[in-house]
């Protein structure tokens, strides 16, 4: 019989003299794997692209606190604002998206749609000064605003998605003659109306230029008209400072969901109710894609993980049983040559 201790030598002589030249040649691939994938190369593939214009109200109405944010009272703004950055973060890279605001009776597109994981920072940015005070126009007439939306898209570069973030509220209210005709809608399909508010009135804060709230909107002034109150001529192009002085006088807003199906059915749109931020995300998802193309798709990451599974297999011990075979073999060789 053999000497054991001969027999453990020999296992240990064979498993390390197994061929180094797979370690070296693993390590090589390695190696080469990730230097492809420092290029960061892409391959053409037909697939649907995703392309929004997230359209936001900023007019004074949006500044009324009916919404909440982590258990606090939060004004509609700021509200549609965390809902923005929510949304925009669960997008999946290749998603374009760009960004429009709203006031008086016209969409003004910030920036057209850019690819989201490429322009995160720059987007998450321009949603966070979203506010009031970008407004040109302290009116709402959110009828003749779907109609801007409208060529605001057909002078894009690139078909989108309408997503409308509205509390519904039209200033001056709405009446026989100032609605907008949107009989002959020819502005596209697919559009997502989302409505932000609540249910309970709530009086609209008056802002001065350095967001610090002087009174409340009263209701006669709201209903006449909540911008410049341009009635005559010394009045024209002039701020109105005029507040609620009892609280009997203030102007109590709601989320105007019943105008927002209107308009929704008007423009064969979709209206969803703000204030669940799954069912927001899911409406948004389930938009149908803005065209379908051949985009490039990255694949740095499957060179990446390529080039793990090389090094992994370079530093793995050799399997038992190419060890067991090799001292067969060379037992064999000894028993023939005896």
């Amino acid at each position: 019989m053999s000497d054991p201790s001969r027999t453990t030598s020999l296992l240990l002589a064979l498993s390390g003299g197994l061929p180094r030249r797979r370690d070296v040649a693993f390590l090589a691939a390695a190696l080469l794997l990730l230097i492809v994938a420092l290029f960061r190369p892409t391959v053409p593939v037909q697939r649907d692209i995703h392309t929004y214009l997230l359209v936001v109200d900023i007019t004074q109405s949006m500044n009324a606190e009916d919404m909440q944010l982590g258990g606090k009272k939060s004004s509609r703004i700021a509200y549609t604002r965390r809902l923005l950055h929510d949304s925009i973060s669960s997008m999946p890279c290749g998603t374009r998206v760009g960004v429009a605001l709203f006031a008086g009776v016209v969409v003004s597109t910030i920036f057209h749609p850019v690819e989201v994981c490429a322009s995160f920072d720059a987007i998450q940015d321009t949603v966070d000064h979203i506010e009031w005070r970008q407004a040109w126009h302290g009116n709402s007439r959110l009828g003749f605003g779907m109609l801007s939306a409208s060529a605001a898209l057909k002078a894009m570069p690139e078909p989108a998605r309408v997503v409308f973030f509205t509390d519904g509220e039209e200033a001056p209210l709405l009446h026989a003659f100032n609605r907008a005709d949107l009989s002959n809608w020819q502005g596209g399909s697919g559009w997502l109306l989302v409505g932000i508010g609540s249910d309970t009135p709530t009086p609209i804060p008056k802002m001065d230029e350095n967001n610090k709230v002087i009174g409340y909107w009263s209701e006669n002034t709201y209903q006449l008209e909540p911008g410049i109150a341009q009635v005559s001529d010394e009045t024209r192009g002039r701020r109105d400072d005029g507040v609620a002085t009892q609280d009997y006088e203030r102007y109590l807003s709601v989320l105007d969901e019943k105008y927002l199906q209107e308009l929704a059915k008007a423009i064969k749109a979709r209206y969803i109710r703000g204030d669940s931020f799954p069912a927001v995300m899911t409406a948004i998802r389930e938009q149908n894609p803005a065209r379908r193309d051949r985009a490039p798709v990255q694949i740095d990451w499957l060179f990446a993980a390529l080039a793990g599974l090389m090094l992994i297999a370079a530093y793995l011990p050799p399997h038992p049983l190419h060890v067991m075979r090799a001292l067969w073999q060379r037992r064999s060789g000894h028993s023939r040559a005896a």
